[in-house]
This record gives structure tokens, sequence and C-alpha cells, in this order.
């Protein structure tokens, strides 16, 4: 009988990383870590993920973790709810810096470098698997040939608004259309 294979790490103690030399690391959730994941995301099925790269330091207090996402998914379609499959091969980077504050307030200019993030205590790779895969995923996955239809509903007794109903001016553009018509040389009712 052989020994299992040791567990890699999923978190890394920022304070712990080598001040001079890279962190390599590979992140493949078991079965029930992606059945976690997929009910966090509203997904039908989550059949692979991994993220492999390395945290490294860049200057005195600074951190950048670079590594590729890979993910075969099904979401439901935002139509018919039948699975969608997703395939995702992406990078994903970020960049920690120590003392840094994240802006705030309502109107608030955004960093050229939106991946600069302040320096955590602990570097989570399931949490940066799971963000970068939302961020990836298709927000309305649609499956081949279905199509938005328009429904109507309303209570007993009240008429259902129409999308036309709903924007007020899209009677007078059909006037406009049919005064322009008038108006032009050669049309009906001119001599």
């Amino acid at each position: 009988m052989t020994d299992p294979a040791p567990a890699r790490p999923t978190r890394f103690r920022t304070g712990g990383l080598s001040p001079r030399k890279p962190t390599r690391f590979t992140y493949a959730p078991d079965e029930a870590e992606r059945r976690a994941i997929a009910d966090d995301l509203d997904l039908l099925a989550l059949k692979g993920l991994e993220l492999t790269g390395e945290i490294r330091p860049a200057g005195r207090d600074e951190l950048v973790l670079e590594a590729r996402l890979t993910a075969r998914a099904d979401q439901p379609c935002s139509v018919t709810l039948v699975p969608v499959p997703a395939t995702v091969d992406e990078p994903v980077r970020r960049r920690y810096v120590a003392g840094y504050e994240m802006p705030e307030g309502d109107e608030v200019e955004m960093p050229e470098d939106d991946t600069v993030e302040p320096m955590p205590e602990v570097i989570d790779l399931a949490e940066i698997a799971a963000e970068a895969l939302a961020l990836a995923l298709p927000l309305y996955p649609r499956a081949p040939g279905a199509e938005f239809s328009q429904t109507l509903h309303a209570g007993e007794g009240v008429a259902p608004l129409s999308d036309a109903d709903v924007k007020p001016f899209s009677a007078l553009q059909g006037l406009a259309e049919q005064l322009k018509a008038k108006a032009k040389p050669g049309s009906e009712g001119q001599t």
C-alpha cells in the first residue's frame, strides 16, 4: 500500500514567504471542494479546476501572484436553464502591497493597475481561484437556439403592460415615421 501524496498548501502566510525566491503552487481542489465552489457560484457542475503559478517578491514590501486558471464548468442557460458547458483558460494576476489602502468614497478614481490589493496576512488560493472563475465565466450563458420571447403577466382583470406601454415615446416614433413618409415627394396624399 502506498502513502497518499502529501497535501499541497492552499494558504500561504505572507510573512512566511521567501523574500528572495518565488513560491510555486498548484491548487487543484478535490470533488467535494469543487462542489462547494460550484454551489457558491450557482453552477450546475464544476468538472475541473486548477490554479497553477507562483508568488514572488517584487521589492521590499510587495508580492506578485501570477498564475493560470483552467476550469470546466456547466452553467444554467439564462433562458432555458439547460446545462451550458464553459471552458476557462485565463491568466490571474494579483499584486499585494504592504500599507496600500483601497480607495473609498462615492467618486473615487480607480488605480491604473487594477490588480493591486492591500497585503493580506494569508493568501488563500481557493478564494483567488473562485473569484477568478466567477469573473471569467459568462454572465448570461445561453444554450444554442435559446431565445427570449415576450411574456406578459398581470393579475386577474388587469391588462398586462407590453414593452410599448412602458416606453411612452414609442407611439410618437410611429407618428414621426408617418409624417416623414407624407412629406416626401411622390408619397401618397400629395399632388
